[in-house]
């Protein structure tokens, strides 16, 4: 309408001007209901034609959208393994800190791991005592066996020495069964030696290994205990959690709630057509009409534009992808941050908003060397976007109407 209005002003109305004063055409004679189609021609078909024209060039050079969010990110609360609900700690909209517990599951077979690790360690440092003292008994049977070994090569040697003197007093056969006795004195002692090494090597090796793997079980008992209690993993407040004691949960099927975030809106993301992908540039100043704030125009920068467009991916699947499927056309994400610090400040998360993004050549047109024509027509874009503008503001003032009276929300 304001374009129309715009155009008809050097097109129709000069028509006019001219069938008035230089044809001397009145309306209601000359220029009636039926006549003025004809009579006006020049000026109407010039006039749609500008329209169009001025049209296209503001929704292409200051492009607008309906399409901007304030979004957010959501934390799915879900336990690490599946169970029944022992015991809740918090309601819906409940607003908590992070580490703060959320629920409880049934942890009776994880506290019966816990408790049956913590045994087998005590178990093992039991045994580690025992041997222990088996290690000091073998300590005094090596000293008893290598007693008995000395008593035995004193013996023999004493019957070997008086045998090799000539004496009557001592056989052969005693010097010898004196010589088998030293040889089981000494296999004696090398047992003992043997069975001190291997108590040592128990206790020094064995048993410090299985404590160490004991030890290892019940820090698994004890993650698996911990995982029963679903603690908040970031400040934020609590949504769509209904859990009672007794229901069953399962990280694969039944979440326990939602999670949002507590966090200030400092940024939008709005989609622009594909059409104006040529003209979307980072730093392109643009303003912003949201619903939950009737009534105000918050100036916006954009600061990134997305360089991929979200319909065009695909997935890996047991099937060939037909590209005639990929019907709909997707549009090019800009996040815009508000020019001003604070200027969002009290927009809910999620919030729907209107955004204008302004094309300007104001930099262009200071440059020396620029033709008369090309400073025209940058002019002129940069002129129609007060139309933009003008219509954005005629949404903020007309949204609280058509939302409160219009669809009676």
């Amino acid at each position: 309408m304001f374009e129309f209005m715009i155009c008809s002003l050097v097109t129709i109305l000069p028509d006019y001007l001219y069938r008035r004063y230089a044809q001397d055409k009145r309306f209601g004679r000359e220029i009636n209901l039926f006549s003025v189609w004809y009579e006006l021609r020049y000026g109407i078909v010039t006039c749609l034609m500008l329209t169009v024209g001025l049209i296209t060039a503001i929704f292409y050079f200051h492009p607008s959208t309906h399409s901007a969010t304030s979004v957010f990110r959501t934390v799915t609360v879900l336990p690490e393994t599946s169970g029944r609900v022992a015991e809740t700690f918090v309601e819906i909209n409940q607003t908590v800190k992070e580490g703060q517990p959320l629920f409880r599951l049934d942890d009776r077979k994880q506290q019966a791991a816990v408790e049956t690790a913590r045994r087998s360690i005590a178990e093992i440092e039991a045994e580690m005592r025992v041997a222990q003292a088996r290690l000091r008994e073998a300590e005094g049977r090596i000293a008893q066996a290598r007693g008995v070994l000395e008593q035995a090569v004193d013996e023999f040697e004493t019957r070997n020495t008086l045998l090799q003197q000539g004496s009557s007093a001592i056989s052969v056969r005693e010097v010898e069964r004196a010589q088998v006795r030293v040889a089981t004195q000494q296999g004696l002692v090398d047992a003992a030696v043997a069975n001190r090494d291997s108590l040592q090597a128990q206790i020094e090796f064995q048993l410090p290994a299985q404590k160490a793997r004991a030890e290892a079980e019940l820090q698994q008992a004890q993650v698996e205990l911990d995982k029963t209690l679903v603690v908040a993993g970031t400040d934020g407040i609590v949504q769509q959690f209904a859990l009672r004691p007794g229901d069953v949960v399962n990280p694969m099927l039944r979440p326990a709630g939602i999670l949002v975030p507590t966090r200030q809106v400092t940024g939008l993301a709005a989609g622009f057509g594909q059409i104006e992908a040529q003209v979307m540039k980072p730093g392109m100043i643009g303003e912003v009409a949201c619903m939950s704030k009737p009534w105000k125009i918050i100036p916006m920068v954009v600061t990134e534009i997305q360089d991929v467009i979200a319909a065009g991916q695909i997935r890996p699947t047991d099937t060939l992808l037909d590209l005639e499927q990929v019907r709909q056309g997707g549009t090019i994400t800009v996040i815009m941050e508000p020019l001003f610090e604070g200027a969002l400040e009290g927009l809910p998360q999620g919030a729907t908003c209107i955004a204008n993004a302004y094309s300007s050549y104001h930099g262009r047109l200071d440059d020396p060397e620029i033709g008369t024509m090309k400073r025209i027509v940058y002019h002129a874009i940069d002129t129609v976007g007060l139309v933009h503008a003008l219509i954005l503001r005629m949404q903020a003032l007309l949204l609280p109407i058509q939302t409160l009276v219009l669809k009676g929300h």
